[in-house]
């Protein structure tokens, strides 16, 4: 399934969304605390996440699944997203540094194949920082979010993920311990929540946080070589005996 992008951006254009962005926001950053003359993109609906990076990287895109639909980013400068084939990504091998995914795995039809491509514009040592909805949290049991969309992972299950497609989790982190409450009153408290949350390492977050690096040298399976079967005897043709009786020439 797919979100509209529409409603993407009307989320974070209001209260709740804002709580999420902050927190989220900040954790990323905290894994990518400089980001200066590297190549980025963000895959997804990353948009909110980029800001901070679009100053100091060398390159920074915002690249949007076509099922999703695609906003103007910036809205006030020259447009740095568009609108692409989450399968077939308009680049090079290896021509970028880092991927930012957000909005992006839960929703994939094929998550493997997602990250196959995003291993294969990714240069040699780069990384991949995923936003993923975790199972055991509120805010995927919750669809009045798009974090409530699509199909939340466990730690388990995105570490199995990412090797079959080729990457090796290095660093987890968590955010939104605070539930999902679009309540003014309520979400004066998010801080609380989050610094509680985090403190008792709480199963219970919302999002994972996971950055994981590519696998250069990868295991290839070897193919057996066919060996060609010869007969122990070669068949040779010989003249039958005569019947008995029969007169001799």
């Amino acid at each position: 399934m797919s979100i509209d992008v529409v409603d993407l951006r009307d989320f974070y254009a209001n209260r709740l969304g804002s709580v999420a962005r902050h927190f989220i926001g900040r954790a990323i950053r905290r894994r990518w605390s400089d980001a200066k003359g590297l190549r980025m993109v963000g895959l997804g609906y990353a948009t909110p996440y980029l800001g901070p990076f679009r100053e100091e990287a060398e390159r920074c895109l915002a690249f949007m699944p076509a099922a999703q639909g695609v906003v103007k980013w910036p809205s006030t400068q020259p447009a740095l997203s568009a609108l692409v084939d989450e399968f077939e990504l308009p680049l090079p091998d290896a021509a970028v540094d880092r991927v930012l995914l957000v909005h992006s795995l839960e929703i994939s039809h094929d998550a493997t194949a997602l990250l196959r491509e995003v291993w294969r514009v990714l240069a040699a040592g780069g990384q991949l920082l995923a936003v993923v909805p975790n199972r055991r949290g509120l805010w995927a049991r919750m669809d009045t979010t798009p974090f409530g969309q699509g199909l939340p992972y466990s730690r388990t299950q995105i570490t199995h993920l990412l090797r079959d497609a080729w990457f090796t989790p290095v660093s987890w982190g968590e955010a939104l311990y605070v539930p999902p409450i679009p309540r003014g009153w309520f979400l004066r408290s998010a801080v609380a929540w989050e610094r509680a949350g985090a403190t008792i390492s709480a199963p219970f977050a919302g999002m994972h946080i996971v950055e994981a690096t590519k696998q250069v040298y990868r295991a290839i399976p070897a193919r057996r070589e066919k060996r060609k079967l010869l007969p122990a005897l070669e068949p040779a043709l010989a003249p039958s005996p005569a019947p008995r009786g029969a007169a001799r020439l």
